[in-house]
C-alpha cells in the first residue's frame, strides 16, 4: 500500500470511519445528531460535472446545519483528468476519483451519485459535450435521480446561462439540471423509468453563485441581488467540536489525485444562491421556507415525529440506551405509514440509531480478502450488545439461503461469534465497478441495468442478515462482508470482500512499440487468486503478427504468487496498429481478464477487472542520439514510451543538477506541469538554460498557467508567456508552418497524417506571446476558433535549441500514436541536426 498521505479526522471520524467497510462507532453526539437528522424530512441535491467541483462548504452546512437530506450528483468520474499521486488515468482515474468523492461524503455527511457520462476531457462548448455525451442519456440519468432522490432543492454550481464561458462539461451540467427540474415531473418523458419509480417535482431550483462568476468583487457587490440568498456557512458545531469550514475542508482535501489537499478554515464565510425556478423562500437564510420538512408532510407521520421529538428533546447523553423503548415505539408507528419513500429512508435512519443507542456491534468479515466463483468461505459474525438492553438474535442467513436458527440472547458487553458457511455459486459475478463491465463509447459508459444507473459503486458481493429482537420486537438488520486483518505498522485494517476469477494475466506494458522489423520479447504475468492453479494460456493476435508458440502451460502452487511467461511476438514488415491478447484455460473456462488493484491510505482499496489486451505497433522510426534526461513533473509514462524506441532514459533529480552535470545527455526532456509542481527547478533553470547555451537540446513539455501567470522569470531564454489556451478536438486539422525547419524533416519527415489517431485532444496551456527568436512549427485550431500557433515553438539559443510544445505527448506516446513517436524523435534529434 503506497504511503501518500495520512491524516487526522479527530472527533469527525467517531462516527464516520476512514474506510467505509469499517462498522460505525457512534458516540451520543453522533446519536442526537442523527436523531435532529431523522426529524428533518427535507432534500436537497447539489449537481456539477466532475469530481472536486462540489461546494463541500454547502453540502456539509445543509447535511449539518439544516440537517437535509443532502447529495452530490457528479455527471462524471473526473476519467479525462490527471493523477498527481500515481499512474492511474481514464478509467482506472475515474475509479480512484470515484472513491475520493465517497471519501468526501463520509466526512460531509452527504451522498453521492453519478450518471453515466464519461469525462472525455476538456470541452470549450456545451454544444460539443451534448454531442459527445449522448444529450438525451445523460438528461435521462439526471431525471431518474431527481425522480428516485425526490429532492426539495436543486443547486447547479455552475450557470446554465452563459455557454462557452467556462469548460463545456460545467455549463452541461447545469443546462441539464435546468431542463430536468420540470421534465421529472412529466409522465410522457422516459416512460420507461416510471415501472420502477415516480415522477417527482422539485420545489426550487437555485444556482451557487459567487463573485467570481461576476468577474470580480466590486461588479459583484453592485449585482442584483434580489434573487439571492445569502448564507453563512461558517457555523462552529459545539457537539462536535468543529466548525462547518473545517469539516468541508477535510472532505475537500481527499481529492488528492487532484493535488487538493488543503490546510483547514475557520471562521463566518458566506454562500450565494440565485434563484432560477419555483418561488423565493421568505426567510432567505433558509432555502426550506415555505416548505413542510416536518413529520407532517407524510400522512400518519404525526405521531412518528411526536414520538421522536420528544426523544431530541430529552435525549440522554449519558445512557442513550434508556431511548430505546421509545425508538421501537416510532418504529412501529412508521411502519404503518403508506409513502413507501420516506418509510424506506427513515426506516434505515432508524434502525441504525436503536444500533447505536444500544451499542450493538455487529460485524461480518472473513479471513480472505476475496474468493472465486464455485467456491466456499468462512464467514465470522461478531455480536456484541454493549447495554442493558433486551436483545435476542434469532437468525443468521446470507443470500437466500435458510436462516440459521441462533436464539441467542445477547447479554451485555459479552461477544457471541457465530461462523457461516458462505457457497458462492459457479454463477457469481466477479466483483469490479459495474460501468466498466461492457465497452461504451468516448462520451458514455454503457449500463444497461437501470436500477444501476446513478450508483456510486457496485452493490457489495455478499451481505448478512441478521434477524433481531430489541425488547422483543422484530427488526432485520444488514451488514456487509468485509474482509479484516492488521499490520504490524497500522494496526486494524479493512478492505471490500471481492469475487474474482481464479487467475488472471496482464501485461507489463500497455503498448509495445516495434520501431524495426525485429522482434521482441512480451511477457505475460498470471496471477493465482486461489492455491493449486494450473492450465494453459493462449496468446490471441492479428493478421501480419506471428508468436513462436501461441500456446502454453502454467502452473502456480500459492495463492497471490505470480508467473511470467514470455512470448516471442514478430512484427509485419510495414507499418501496423493491432492488439495481443491472453486468455486463460482452467478445467474448460476461459478467463480474458486483467486485475488491476488501487490502493492508497485515504480509499478503500479497489480491485478492477478489464479486459487484458496490450496494443502492439509497427512503426518506420528514425533516431540519432541515445541518452536522453528526463526531469519528472505531475507524472507521465514517456520515459517508458521512449525507451521502447530504443533511448535510454535517466531521470533527473531536480536538487543533483549543477554546473556541467547535465552534458553527457543528447536531449533533456521536462516532464508535464514539472514547474509547477517542482518548487527546486526554479532555483535550477539557469544550470538548463546553461546547458542549452552549450549545445544541449531541450524539450519543455506544458505548464499550467493561472490567474497569475506561471511564476517563472526564466523559463525560457527570451521572452515568453504561457495561456490557456488550448485545442481540445484531436482531429482538428493541423497546419505545417515551418516546412523547411529541420524539426518536421529530420530524422522524419512530418506530415499531416502524422497527426492521425491521436487522442483526447491536441494539446494545452499553449504560449500565446513569444519572442521573434521562437519559430512556431504548426497552427492548428477547434472549429470556428482563431488558429492558434503555440503548440511547438523552437528557438536556438547558443550552440543548442530550446523546444517549448503544449501538444499531448504525455497522451499520444502511452496510447501508441505513431505520428506523435516520429515528431517526438525528430525534438529529440534536432540537436544533432543543427550541428551537421
Amino acid at each position: 500500500m503506497r504511503l501518500y498521505w495520512v491524516f487526522f479526522l479527530g472527533i469527525l471520524l467517531t462516527c464516520k470511519p476512514l474506510f467505509s467497510q469499517a462498522p460505525r462507532k457512534n458516540t451520543s453526539s453522533d446519536i442526537f445528531h442523527a436523531i435532529q437528522k431523522l426529524n428533518f424530512l427535507g432534500t436537497a441535491l447539489y449537481i456539477a460535472a466532475h469530481p472536486d467541483d462540489e461546494n463541500t462548504r454547502l453540502i456539509s452546512f445543509l447535511s449539518n446545519e439544516v440537517k437535509a437530506k443532502t447529495a452530490y450528483l457528479s455527471l462524471t468520474r473526473g476519467d479525462g483528468g490527471q493523477n498527481l499521486i500515481g499512474s492511474e488515468l481514464r478509467e482506472l482515474l475515474g475509479v480512484l476519483r470515484t472513491q475520493e468523492l465517497l471519501a468526501a461524503r463520509r466526512i460531509d455527511g452527504g451522498e453521492q451519485f453519478f450518471s453515466r457520462a464519461n469525462d472525455f476531457g476538456y470541452s470549450k462548448h456545451p454544444n460539443e459535450t451534448l454531442k459527445i455525451w449522448n444529450k438525451e442519456a445523460v438528461l435521462s440519468d439526471v431525471i431518474w435521480i431527481i425522480r428516485n432522490y425526490k429532492p426539495d432543492v436543486i443547486i447547479n454550481r455552475f450557470d446554465h446561462r452563459s455557454p462557452g464561458s467556462t469548460h463545456g462539461h460545467h455549463t452541461s451540467s447545469a443546462m441539464l439540471s435546468y431542463e430536468a427540474f420540470d421534465l421529472a415531473n412529466n409522465p410522457n418523458i422516459y416512460p420507461e423509468q416510471l415501472t420502477i419509480t415516480d415522477v417527482w417535482q422539485p420545489k426550487r431550483l437555485f444556482f451557487n453563485t459567487s463573485w467570481w462568476f461576476y468577474g470580480s468583487e466590486d461588479k459583484f457587490q453592485k449585482a442584483d441581488k434580489s434573487k439571492m440568498i445569502d448564507l453563512d456557512v461558517g457555523v462552529y458545531y459545539p457537539l462536535r467540536g468543529v466548525s462547518n469550514n473545517e469539516i468541508a475542508s477535510l472532505a475537500s482535501s481527499q481529492h488528492l489525485c487532484q493535488g487538493f489537499g488543503r490546510l483547514t478554515t475557520r471562521g463566518s464565510e458566506n454562500e450565494y444562491i440565485e434563484l432560477l425556478k419555483g418561488d423565493l423562500p421568505k426567510d432567505k437564510s433558509n432555502i426550506f421556507d415555505g416548505i413542510n420538512t416536518t413529520w407532517s408532510r407524510v400522512e400518519g407521520g404525526e405521531e412518528v415525529g411526536r414520538i421522536l421529538l420528544e426523544i431530541e428533546r430529552n435525549f440522554d447523553f449519558t445512557q442513550p440506551s434508556k431511548h430505546l423503548s421509545k425508538l421501537i415505539e416510532a418504529y412501529k408507528a412508521l411502519m404503518k405509514i403508506n409513502d413507501e419513500h420516506w418509510k424506506a429512508i427513515k426506516k434505515k435512519e432508524l434502525e441504525d440509531i436503536i444500533q447505536s443507542v444500544c451499542g450493538l456491534y455487529l460485524e461480518a468479515t472473513t479471513t480472505e480478502s476475496h474468493t472465486y466463483p464455485g467456491s466456499h468461505i468462512l464467514v465470522n459474525l461478531e455480536a456484541l450488545n454493549r447495554s442493558a438492553a433486551n436483545i435476542n438474535l434469532k437468525t443468521v442467513s446470507i443470500t437466500n439461503d435458510n436462516p440459521l436458527v441462533q436464539n441467542i440472547i445477547l447479554k451485555e458487553n459479552k461477544k457471541e461469534l457465530i461462523k457461516i458457511d458462505l457457497e458462492v455459486t459457479a454463477n457469481t459475478s466477479y466483483t469490479s465497478p459495474y460501468w466498466l463491465n461492457s465497452k461504451g463509447t468516448l462520451g458514455m459508459y454503457k449500463v444497461t441495468d437501470q436500477n444501476l444507473i446513478g450508483k456510486p459503486e457496485t452493490p457489495k458481493a455478499f451481505e448478512v442478515t441478521i434477524e433481531m429482537e430489541f425488547n422483543g420486537f422484530p427488526i432485520k438488520i444488514k451488514k456487509p462482508v468485509v474482509y479484516k486483518y492488521s499490520k504490524p505498522e497500522k494496526g486494524e485494517i479493512y478492505q471490500p470482500f471481492e469475487i474474482l476469477p481464479e487467475a488472471t494475466a496482464g501485461f507489463k506494458d500497455k503498448v509495445v512499440i516495434f520501431a524495426t522489423s525485429e522482434p521482441k520479447e512480451i511477457p505475460v504475468t498470471i496471477k493465482a487468486l486461489k492455491n493449486n492453479v494450473k492450465g494453459e494460456l493462449q496468446i490471441c493476435f492479428g493478421k501480419g503478427w506471428k508468436v513462436d508458440q501461441e500456446i502454453k502451460s502454467f502452473e502456480i502452487e500459492k495463492n497471490g504468487d505470480q508467473q511470467t511467461l514470455h512470448f516471442l511476438v514478430t512484427p509485419p514488415s510495414y507499418e501496423d496498429e493491432n492488439y495481443i491478447s491472453p486468455i486463460i484455460k482452467i478445467n474448460g473456462k476461459e478467463i480474458s481478464k486483467e486485475l488491476i488493484e488501487i490502493d492508497y491510505d485515504h480509499i478503500p482499496k479497489q480491485s478492477v477487472l478489464l479486459n487484458s489486451k496490450t496494443k502492439v505497433v509497427r512503426i518506420n522510426i528514425n533516431k540519432t542520439g541515445e541518452n536522453i534526461g528526463y526531469i519528472v513533473g505531475a507524472g507521465d509514462e514517456i520515459p517508458e514510451s521512449l525507451e521502447q524506441i530504443g533511448y535510454k532514459v535517466v531521470k533527473i533529480d531536480p536538487i543533483s543538477i549543477q554546473a556541467g552535470s547535465l552534458n553527457k545527455f543528447d536531449a533533456i526532456v521536462v516532464g508535464i506541469r514539472a514547474y509547477n509542481v517542482v518548487e527546486e527547478l526554479k532555483f535550477k533553470q539557469r544550470y538548463l538554460l546553461d546547458y542549452v547555451k552549450e549545445g544541449g537540446n531541450l524539450i519543455i513539455q506544458y505548464n499550467t498557467a493561472g490567474r497569475n501567470g506561471l511564476d517563472m522569470e526564466n523559463l525560457a531564454p527570451y521572452p515568453l508567456s504561457i495561456s490557456r489556451d488550448r485545442v481540445t478536438d484531436e482531429t482538428s486539422d493541423v497546419k505545417i508552418l515551418a516546412n523547411s525547419h529541420a524539426v518536421v524533416n529530420y530524422p522524419n519527415k512530418i506530415t499531416k497524417n502524422d497527426f492521425n489517431g491521436w487522442v483526447q485532444e491536441r494539446g494545452l496551456y499553449f504560449p500565446d506571446q513569444w519572442s521573434k527568436e521562437f519559430t512556431p512549427i504548426l497552427s492548428m485550431s477547434d472549429e470556428g476558433e482563431t488558429a492558434l500557433n503555440g503548440s511547438l515553438l523552437v528557438a536556438p539559443y547558443g550552440k543548442g535549441n530550446y523546444i517549448y510544445t503544449g501538444l499531448s505527448f504525455f497522451r499520444e506516446l502511452p496510447a501508441g500514436v505513431t505520428g506523435a513517436y516520429r515528431l517526438f524523435a525528430n525534438l529529440l534529434s534536432l540537436k544533432q541536426e543543427s550541428q551537421k
